[in-house]
């Protein structure tokens, strides 16, 4: 049995969460998400609580248990206050900016990028070198935030690059002058 999947998911005021057919739908204040169901799994609402029960005690059933308790976990979190990640850019002259629902990067290369976030995402640039990516679905809201990193890896020499805030970038040391050398 997965420890994880039997932690009680408590549900706030104004969340509602339905299950049927395979499907669990998670409504709030925020928006709706949807997720399918694959396995031995049942979902059950009772008051302001979830609970995720493994059917039968075989191991896929087993993997999926804490699996779908994380994720609903989630969707019902990402309803109620939903989810953010941060990004910062580091490099000389390198900067973000918005311009209407498109974020212009420029990062080093001789073109500015064009960056559009996919439908149920927000994007923000609160200063020139940070990025704010925000939404209700933890995902999806990860993968975009993956996708802008992945424009421009931070290098180990410099740390030049895009990287999530508080990110530690590991230094290289540089390439030594020579000197003594005979």
């Amino acid at each position: 049995m997965s420890r994880i999947g039997k932690k009680v998911i408590a549900v706030p005021a104004g969340v509602t969460v339905d299950f049927a057919e395979g499907v669990v739908t998670v409504k709030g204040p925020k928006g709706q998400l949807t997720r399918e169901i694959k396995g031995n799994i049942d979902v059950k609402h009772e008051g302001a609580e979830v609970h995720v029960l493994a059917l039968d005690d075989t191991k896929d059933t087993n993997a999926r248990h804490g699996l779908y308790r994380a994720l609903i976990a989630d969707m019902v979190k990402g309803v109620s206050e939903g989810f953010t990640r941060s990004l910062e850019i580091k490099g000389v002259g390198w900067k973000g900016q918005m311009q209407g629902t498109k974020l212009v990067l420029n990062v080093g290369f001789s073109h500015p990028v064009d960056f559009v976030a996919p439908e149920g995402i927000k994007l923000e640039c609160p200063t020139a070198t940070e990025i704010a990516v925000s939404g209700i679905d933890k995902v999806l809201v990860g993968q975009v935030a993956a996708d802008l990193r992945a424009i421009r890896i931070p290098e180990p020499y410099h740390g030049y690059g895009i990287r999530y805030k508080g990110e530690h970038v590991e230094h290289k040391e540089g390439k030594t002058s020579g000197k003594g050398k005979k």
